[in-house]
């Protein structure tokens, strides 16, 4: 292919990469923004989710669409739970202390990594999409499942923008976010929107993982990239900025698929550690995050 189709090809894969870092980063970023925790065992959330997708497309067999929509339903409410468990078990115990939730959530990560290695295995395994289709696009055929990422993406995106802004849900999240204290002399149960919202950020994390696994394979190791990426997209963004997560997400997947297709992955690496570099040095609250006054 000449210029022009790598250049097309590199850009739909970076979407594609885009659209599953946005939704894992969005997470993360509503965890730290509302509730000021590092969660460190984001990645192995995500991870979760994907091995609960394989677990249960598994187990139901038939039709792959039928075992794929079961786990996008199933996997982030189980994914959920274990994250409502450990928040009210674990983080509630220590007060949120940014100390303590940073080693509380890395014991979190162990254990999910270990439980994960031994009920499901070291291998990968894939899951099968659910509709094979190819989209015709000048010069190629592309991947009607991968575009459905980026469709599904999108659309979970903007839901997420509506209950932010417009719902009363979303004024408790974000009054909580700018002052607990006050938001609890309101009668706001602080608590129980921590809660949520840590249910709410691992849901959409495994919601991602389920989306990725059938172009990609489920393995007990495999939260590591996403947990880097997403905190590269969210202190690019801006702390609990949703437009700059979104930015900062298309930012970095699209440029690593066009770096990686015409240089090489690991420049691709490099540019986005310097351009994180770059902005905590000269804009430490992110592209479109608030300063702290």
């Amino acid at each position: 292919m000449a210029f022009g189709p790598h250049l097309l090809l590199a850009v739909l894969e970076g979407l594609v990469t885009s659209a599953v870092l946005a939704l894992t980063a969005l997470g993360l970023s509503l965890v730290f923004g509302v509730m000021r925790v590092v969660n460190v065992a984001h990645g192995e959330l995500f991870m979760l989710g994907a091995v609960l997708a394989w677990a249960i497309a598994t187990s139901i067999g038939g039709s792959p669409a039928v075992g794929f929509m079961a786990a996008l339903v199933l996997a982030p409410l189980i994914v959920g739970a274990v994250a409502l468990a450990a928040e009210r078990l674990v983080l509630r115990k220590v007060n949120y202390d940014p100390e303590a939730t940073i080693v509380a959530t890395i014991g979190l990560l162990y254990i999910i990594q270990q439980l994960a290695l031994t009920f499901y295995g070291a291998d990968a395994r894939p899951v099968p999409p659910p509709f094979n289709m190819r989209i015709s696009l000048p010069w190629f055929g592309y991947s009607g499942y991968k575009l459905s990422i980026i469709a599904a993406s999108a659309l979970l995106l903007v839901v997420s923008w509506l209950v932010m802004t417009k719902t009363k849900a979303g004024l408790i999240m974000r009054a909580t976010q700018y002052d607990r204290e006050t938001a609890q002399a309101f009668g706001i149960p602080v608590d129980r929107v921590y809660a949520g919202v840590f249910a709410l950020g691992a849901m959409l994390a495994a919601i991602a993982a389920v989306l990725i696994v059938p172009i990609s394979q489920a393995h007990y190791l495999m939260g590591q990239d996403p947990l880097l990426l997403s905190f590269i997209v969210v202190i690019i963004g801006g702390l609990g900025s949703l437009r700059g997560t979104v930015v900062a997400a298309v930012l970095i997947g699209v440029s690593d698929g066009v770096i990686s297709m015409f240089f090489s992955p690991t420049l691709a690496k490099m540019i986005a550690t310097l351009l994180v570099a770059m902005v905590l040095v000269f804009r430490p609250q992110g592209l479109f995050g608030r300063a702290v006054r």
